[in-house]
């Protein structure tokens, strides 16, 4: 008589309390449950005493049950669990010992987190839009910039952006240093568009495209009938041209002795004649020069003047390559994906794959290289998405082959792991999930995820 009226009195305070409490035995099977419990699962409470969790999981109930997890841990575990009333719980599962030490309950008490969860989310993607604004903002502001086809996230990029508006301020000269393909013609138009000359002509001129024997014509042109095909009415130089503004000379290492010599003349005193001409001209202009050469080398081989070089190399700025330069690759891809789309009206995208294989590219012919690769990928590909298999078969080869061992600069881990990062790299794109990436490199799936978390390739 006693027990059963302990029993009522449990039934009683059970349902008297106003939050889910749950009491399994050993197996899983339900033993004892508040009302609240069968309104959070949305079930009849007559239909859950009796029943196993792990019935009730595989309908759909809730996922996951909570006493099996604790029978396997064998302590207390906190998870969170969702129903199938769209609700997310905040479940506590506690294991009660008998005597001999042996689990001979699970009680389990959850509280809705649903609200938490959707407000956490929502402020989530507020923090996510006040990112993008900050973002959005900062990018009017180098709108001009942008558009303009520079683009300066790295560091030091930013850094020659930095010295070369110092410069524009004044009329120095300006040797612009660095590999082809790097960019120095839109450096050069930067510093011009900054520039107190800015409304005035930006005179660009190709000292290696211009052939030598024609470089004096072309440079400060020629009076009508001063050579034999020549045009009647003869023709105003480079040089003149460029009157009031600046005078960009590209590929200043190609000239010829004899040509650098006129040149330097020409800079010294802002003084020409045309070829077959006697009238002398002067000429108002901003120098600026460009080379991919070291003339300093070529001064040393008697190949480039001396005195030439120390004109032009007043004031030098390097551009820096894209391999020195890798912050800015990701948002040049982008920059020209979006250029070329709207330039040919069409609507492609990067696959994932397409993205990375593009970043561990060496791109030796620099943003021209970059530039004229994502023009071909937009116009050549039939569909939308870009896969890896619209990349020409030269840039589709194994990246595990041809590896450069940078031995001087890097410890033999930091090649290893390079090499490692790149198989990984490989095994994912090909096999993509990291059961079958384990089974082709023969180590376990555990140790697949964890190396793909680590090189940053399970996104």
């Amino acid at each position: 008589m006693v027990e059963s009226v302990e029993l009522i009195n449990a039934e009683e305070i059970l349902n008297s309390l106003q939050d889910d409490l749950l009491v399994t035995t050993g197996d899983g099977i339900i033993i004892r449950a508040t009302k609240m419990t069968s309104t959070i699962y949305n079930v009849p409470y007559e239909h859950l005493i009796g029943k196993s969790v792990y019935e009730l999981e595989a309908k759909g109930v809730f996922l996951p049950a909570i006493t099996p997890l604790v029978l396997k841990k064998k302590a207390k575990v906190t998870i969170v669990q969702s129903t199938n009333a769209g609700k997310k719980l905040l479940v506590t599962g506690i294991p009660v010992r008998n005597e001999n030490g042996e689990i001979q309950r699970v009680v389990s008490y959850s509280h809705d987190v649903t609200e938490l969860l959707t407000m956490k989310g929502y402020l989530s993607k507020m923090e996510e839009e006040m990112i993008r604004v900050r973002e959005e903002e900062s990018f009017r502001k180098e709108e001009k910039q942008i558009a303009e086809g520079l683009i300066a996230e790295d560091k030091k990029m930013k850094m020659t952006l930095q010295i070369a508006k110092q410069v524009s301020e004044v009329d120095v000269n300006v040797l612009l240093l660095g590999e082809s393909g790097v960019g120095k013609t839109l450096i050069a138009k930067y510093i011009h568009d900054s520039s107190p000359r800015k409304k005035q002509p930006f005179i660009e001129v190709n000292c290696g495209a211009i052939p030598q024997s024609l470089f004096e014509a072309e440079f400060f042109g020629y009076e009508a009938g001063s050579f034999t095909g020549a045009n009647r009415h003869g023709k105003i130089g480079l040089a003149e041209l460029a009157e009031g503004g600046t005078l960009f000379l590209d590929e200043v290492g190609e000239l010829t002795l004899e040509n650098q010599v006129k040149l330097l003349k020409f800079i010294q005193e802002k003084r020409f004649y045309r070829v077959g001409g006697t009238k002398q001209k002067q000429v108002d202009f901003r120098l600026l020069a460009a080379t991919n050469q070291d003339l300093q080398d070529l001064v040393s081989k008697k190949q480039f003047r001396e005195d030439l070089y120390f004109r032009l190399n007043v004031v030098p700025i390097s551009v820096p390559s894209l391999k020195e330069r890798r912050g800015d690759l990701v948002p040049l891809i982008y920059y020209f994906l979006t250029y070329f789309c709207e330039k040919y009206n069409r609507v492609r995208e990067l696959d994932d794959a397409v993205m990375e294989h593009l970043i561990n590219q060496e791109w030796k012919g620099n943003v021209r290289e970059l530039m004229n690769f994502i023009e071909r990928l937009v116009v050549t590909t039939p569909s939308e998405l870009i896969s890896i298999d619209n990349l020409p078969e030269s840039y589709r080869i194994d990246q595990t082959e041809g590896i450069r061992l940078n031995i001087e600069n890097q410890t033999l881990k930091e090649i290893l792991e390079g090499i490692e990062m790149r198989i990984f790299q490989q095994a994912k794109d090909k096999y993509q999930t990291t059961t079958k990436v384990a089974q082709k490199l023969g180590i376990s799936q555990p140790t697949a995820v964890r190396k793909l978390k680590k090189y940053q390739l399970n996104k």
